[in-house]
């Protein structure tokens, strides 16, 4: 993993106080030794861009010159340019929800958004509501505001909604600023919320009049199992997030934000504060692709290659792993959840694991308080069958001898003292 090199910084003592909140993210911190040509990379959520045709994207980028060149290339309306957005609320309308241009504004990617709806909303000392574990890009947008981050559990139905229920009777009206949730293929859970418990949901936000943000980044990457509305089609006060990264490119940074027009006039004037305008000719260059090309096909390659990966991994941790350690079957989106018995701390262990040629993101990544020790985040979407089933059997002789440890302190009957020590 290298050493650190340890700099001084004389303006130490100038920085604002917020600056202390905000942790690395560990995934960007991992992309250094995930370069390397002999390391399987099973930890950043990378979409598989090479199956998005280049010589489509290069016709589209082209068009957004040769027919918008003036406009592609001047500053532009803090909305997003009215073209997208219309694109997007026919995306939206496949997905059962109804809304209009003006209902939403483009943001640099769904991350900016989440940036936004933070420095809207939270003072420090806030209390705001996430599923734990949760999406590390949230903890860090969340962060720099100083909240006070309550994580409801989850199972393999999604957020446990009778949880978040008492957390809301305990903290009484307005005890919270908001709800946070990935409904669909959770990162970094992988879990499904169900219809149920959707509506339960709903319905709590309604009832304590709390705002609920539901971000939907995989929701097209379904490989199998029912469609399930989202939240925002149950109810049109929801605050959606969207993206064009996992369906067409993350290098473009293109997202939005549909949310009740008093919330997005807040929105907007943050956006304006934060860069103004978006990219133009990003934009331009998307509805080209959109409008202009065979994108559904593309998406289904898509989707189709990342089940293929994902069978490839589900199938390789049923034959390395053994019984004491759990895993989630996702029906869609980029990521397993991997969660080992409790006294296991996987941190110290990536160290030897990037010796052995595999990396994956440590489970505390994802809490605002140090839980998740023992668990980790497996990224299915980039890296090719052969490859997962190598990496999975490299994780598995890395996680061997602490799990040798583990059956010998159970069977003595000793799994506290020691065994937290091993």
């Amino acid at each position: 993993m290298g050493t650190a090199r340890v700099v001084f910084d004389r303006w130490d003592g100038r920085y604002a106080e917020r600056m202390s909140a905000i942790r690395s993210s560990a995934v960007r911190d991992l992309f250094a030794a995930a370069s390397r040509p002999d390391i399987i990379s099973l930890s950043g959520g990378m979409p598989e861009v090479s199956l998005v045709p280049t010589e489509a994207v290069a016709r589209a980028a082209a068009a957004a010159i040769r027919e918008h060149g003036t406009e592609a290339l001047q500053y532009g309306s803090s909305e997003g340019r009215v073209q997208l957005r219309e694109i997007i609320v026919e995306l939206m309308a496949e997905s059962g929800m109804r809304l209009k241009a003006d209902d939403l504004i483009v943001t640099a990617g769904a991350q900016q958004a989440l940036d936004l709806l933070a420095k809207i909303f939270i003072d420090p000392g806030d209390t705001i509501i996430t599923e734990g574990p949760t999406y590390l890009g949230a903890l860090q947008a969340f962060s720099a505001y100083q909240p006070n981050i309550v994580c409801i559990p989850m199972d393999d139905d999604g957020m446990r909604v009778d949880l978040l229920e008492a957390k809301l009777r305990e903290l009484g009206p307005r005890g919270a600023k908001f709800i946070y949730t990935i409904p669909n293929f959770q990162n970094p859970a992988g879990v499904t919320l169900t219809p149920e418990r959707r509506r339960k949901l709903v319905d709590l936000a309604r009832e304590y009049d709390i705002p609920l943000i539901e971000d939907d980044p995989y929701g097209r990457l379904r490989f199998e199992g029912g469609h399930a509305k989202t939240l925002r089609a149950l109810d049109e006060d929801v605050i959606y997030l969207g993206t064009t990264s996992k369906i067409f490119a993350p290098g473009l940074r293109l997202g939005w934000v549909a949310a009740p027009a008093p919330i997005l006039a807040k929105l907007l004037l943050a956006k304006q504060a934060a860069d103004l305008c978006g990219s133009a000719y990003a934009q331009v260059t998307a509805e080209k692709y959109f409008t202009g090309t065979r994108w559904r096909r593309v998406l289904q390659d898509l989707t189709r290659t990342y089940a293929e990966r994902r069978d490839a991994m589900l199938e390789a941790l049923a034959e390395h792993l053994p019984p004491e350690v759990r895993y989630t079957r996702p029906e869609g989106g980029f990521f397993v959840w991997v969660e080992l018995p409790e006294f296991l701390d996987v941190k110290p262990l990536l160290a030897e694991a990037v010796e052995a040629g595999v990396t994956y993101v440590p489970g505390d990544a994802f809490f605002p308080d140090g839980r998740g020790r023992n668990c980790m985040r497996l990224a299915f979407c980039f890296a090719k069958p052969d490859d997962i089933r190598e990496g999975v059997r490299r994780l598995a002789e890395v996680l061997e001898d602490r799990l040798e440890l583990y059956r010998a302190f159970q069977a003595a009957g000793v799994l506290e003292g020691e065994a937290k020590s091993a």
